[in-house]
């Protein structure tokens, strides 16, 4: 019985050509440089199960198989490759199709005039796959020899890891389209044409409340804005998409695509991020994007978008792929369930001008491939001076690397801000961001509290055992001290998720306590191999978390309480006399927002239940947006054993923020806990 299609769904549904299309993938036969050949389940890497092949550290092999070309009639035929790692040279019953270096990219080669509708013919990939991947962008894939933080480093993922495909276009058809829609009640089209008549050509493009014809130019280029009747703009709370198709010429002959776009414009205005010009303040958790027997590739479309659900469930608005450029369907998904995203490129490990060189060249196909997607708000770059030799500071050839990438992008598409080196050592930027990660609550808060204020510009980084180093946030003099926005993108901590869950409360509450602070990203969404530290395990199972809810821990609206916590199951020590805790509200809404605080004893660990009632009910004066509110206290009588110490804001019956202080025997020596204020 033959088996299903693996990915079988049309790749690109941001550049929709499925009327006419057929999938490659399946089993293809794969003849290594050395050991036995035999079948290959693409598009999974030979490193993993799903492929059937399981081969580690092979650096050289080459795919064959016979493939059936459709009757297209009048069209031109397409061999599409969503990625291939790392370099591809693709032949067509043994006539050379071409090459393409940059194993995250997509390429595809035109092969009208090679094949014959109806007919058979042997399509070859020869691929190499260094074991040295230090000059290559490769972001967490392990290299012998081994990168210097091959510690959080995951299996490899060679050759073809994305869909291969054959694919209709018209016999003049749309090369490129690009649509934005940062004007909010119009979208600027910038297009190309390419085959039999590309200049002088009519390109029709229609939409929901979108009609407009272009004609191209002798280089086949078209331009122009077209106001949108009853504009409807993007937001996460409203994540409508438009799909606009575009159509040059008629009949058969006629070329037809769909793109995706967003009325949507994300924008810095000082120190703080706007979105369709309201404030935003980002929610985010970072993603790694390896699953289980498949590595980087996504075992089926649902996976895509079941990663992206988990993140909304937990409270995140934001989710930041690392160092990986993603599955084109994620990003759609992404676009359709009004998930923020925050995309940056695989980088190689260490520096060398032919490496800078190499992470410059993908940033052109990066963009081409992902730029209309209204999801993308954040374009990130070099990740912690990863690829250069963590030393941005120390060597200006360094710093001038990251700066060049950082003008090469913003060339390429500055319609969002850009980050050149995320975590620290920032020499050209749009967000100053910062990585942190910190076992004791109290250290933490402190370090939180100074950059905040901006009385300090830099922190500690462990970057091994009993090997820790004070890194900055600038690198350059030029760079703004204040003025743009300051967020962390990595967070957490913790020994096993239940300590993990708890720090993940108190340190997140410290970062709402800053007003200044434009967002966070915490580490991470899921497991991924030896590196357990997700919210989820490797199979997106959520762990254990002590009863917390991680929805109000991102909410809009939260409580940040003046403590300093001393250990899971025992914040505070258990109070012989009447207690006051000092609560504040951070509240994220487009209006003000007011109710009751209130606050109730429970059995320690229980949850919050509907039905709970509270035994201090204090008003809450309004609370306006993104603005910390003045303390207000909640005196609690003692409850004369281990207790969960409920707090809630409740307004009109609904409650809109949530947490809770444990009290309890603290067994964990050298960190006492303490009230603030």
């Amino acid at each position: 019985m033959p088996q299903p299609l693996p990915r079988p769904e049309y790749p690109r549904p941001d550049r929709d050509r499925s009327d006419r299309w057929a999938c490659l993938n399946g089993t293809w036969y794969l003849e290594p440089e050395w050991g036995p050949a035999g079948p290959i389940t693409v598009p999974f890497a030979w490193e993993t199960r799903a492929s059937g092949v399981g081969r580690s550290w092979l650096e050289h092999a080459t795919y064959r198989r016979e493939i059936e070309i459709p009757d297209w009639a009048q069209a031109r035929v397409f061999l599409c490759f969503g990625a291939v790692w790392y370099r591809a040279t693709v032949w067509l019953d043994g006539q050379v199709l071409g090459s393409h270096e940059g194993g995250h990219t997509p390429f595809e080669f035109d092969v009208t005039d090679l094949v014959n509708p109806g007919r058979t013919a042997t399509l070859t990939v020869a691929v190499d796959a260094p074991a040295d991947k230090h000059d290559l962008p490769h972001g967490k894939q392990r290299s012998i020899p081994r990168d210097d933080y091959d510690g959080v480093c995951f299996t490899p993922t060679s050759g073809i890891w994305q869909t291969v495909w054959l694919e209709a276009r018209g016999r003049t058809y749309v090369r490129d389209l690009r649509v934005s829609g940062d004007h909010l009640d119009s979208f600027h089209v910038d297009g190309r044409l390419a085959g039999d008549s590309p200049d002088g050509t009519s390109v029709r493009l229609t939409g929901p409340g979108v009609e407009a014809t272009f004609v191209s130019d002798a280089a086949g280029a078209f331009a122009g804005d077209i106001p949108v009747a009853y504009p409807r703009l993007w937001s996460p709370g409203d994540p409508f998409v438009y799909d606009l198709t575009a159509t040059v010429g008629h009949g058969g002959a006629a070329d037809r695509v769909t793109v995706t776009a967003g009325l949507r414009r994300v924008e810095t205005r000082g120190e703080h991020l706007f979105l369709n010009g309201e404030r935003l303040y980002l929610r985010g958790v970072l993603d790694q994007g390896y699953w289980p027997g498949t590595g980087l590739t996504a075992p089926t479309d649902q996976a895509l978008r079941a990663d992206l659900a988990l993140a909304r469930d937990f409270g995140y608005n934001l989710v930041r792929k690392h160092i990986k450029l993603e599955d084109p369907r994620w990003l759609d998904h992404a676009d359709r369930l009004g998930l923020l995203t925050w995309c940056e490129p695989p980088g190689p490990s260490r520096y060398s001008p032919a490496a800078a060189q190499a992470f410059l060249d993908q940033l052109p196909d990066w963009v081409a491939r992902d730029v209309n997607h209204p999801s993308v708000i954040i374009w990130g770059l070099y990740n912690e001076e990863w690829g250069l030799d963590w030393d941005i500071p120390g060597r200006p050839e360094l710093a001038a690397a990251a700066r060049d990438t950082f003008d090469r992008l913003a060339a390429l598409d500055h319609s969002r801000p850009i980050i050149d080196n995320s975590g620290w050592s920032h020499v050209k930027t749009d967000l100053v961001d910062w990585h942190h990660y910190d076992d004791d609550p109290g250290r933490w808060a402190t370090t939180v509290a100074a950059l905040a204020a901006g009385d300090a510009d830099s922190f500690p980084v462990t970057l091994g055992p009993g090997f820790t180093v004070e890194k900055g946030l600038y690198a350059d003099e030029g760079l703004p001290r204040q003025g743009l926005p300051l967020l962390n993108s990595e967070y957490g901590g913790g020994f096993g998720h239940l300590e993990r869950a708890w720090l993940l409360r108190w340190q997140t509450q410290e970062l709402r306590r800053h007003d200044r602070i434009a967002g966070y990203v915490y580490t991470e969404l899921t497991d991924v191999e030896h590196e357990a530290v997700g919210l989820a395990d490797a199979w997106r199972e959520p762990k254990d978390s002590a009863q917390l809810d991680l929805a109000a821990v991102n909410a809009d609206t939260v409580l940040v309480v003046d403590v300093t916590p001393a250990a899971p199951g025992a914040d505070i020590p258990l109070p012989e006399s009447p207690l006051a805790v000092a609560v504040h509200v951070s509240h994220h809404g487009r209006a003000p927002t007011t109710g009751t605080l209130c606050a109730a004893w429970a059995a320690a660990g229980s949850a919050l239940g509907d039905d709970m009632t509270a035994d201090v009910v204090v008003p809450v004066p309004a609370v306006a947006p993104f603005e910390l509110s003045p303390a207000i206290t909640v005196t609690v009588p003692p409850p004369g054993r281990p207790a969960r110490l409920h707090l809630w804001l409740e307004h009109q019956g609904k409650r809109l923020a949530h947490t809770f202080v444990d009290a309890g025997p603290t067994r964990q020596p050298g960190r006492p806990a303490a009230l603030r204020g």
